[in-house]
């Protein structure tokens, strides 16, 4: 975890997501908080980071979500470098199915 990031302001934001019981109240909360193309960009990242874990290549992640090559490898580089958060969401999404 980033200390840049860590702060009580932070962790109110956060508090405030883990509070949400809903998809409906993920989606209210999200489109006030974050622009339509902030909440496409992060959905965007998530399906190649998704993709990323199915061994699909750039080519077909590219034409699948529409993401550029400097995307799509900002996103593995988190997958392989990151605080493995990518991995804690995908794993519990695949447990959940």
């Amino acid at each position: 975890m980033s200390n840049k990031l860590k702060c009580q302001e932070t962790d109110q934001l956060f508090q405030g997501i883990c509070s949400l019981n809903s998809l409906e109240e993920c989606y209210q909360f999200f489109e006030d908080i974050c622009t339509i193309n902030e909440i496409q960009a992060m959905t965007q990242r998530f399906q190649v980071a998704k993709m990323l874990r199915e061994d699909k290549v750039y080519t077909e992640i590219s034409t699948k979500t529409g993401a550029s090559t400097a995307t799509i490898s900002r996103v593995k580089r988190a997958l392989n470098y990151g605080t493995d958060g990518y991995d804690l969401v995908i794993n519990r999404l695949k447990e959940k199915e």
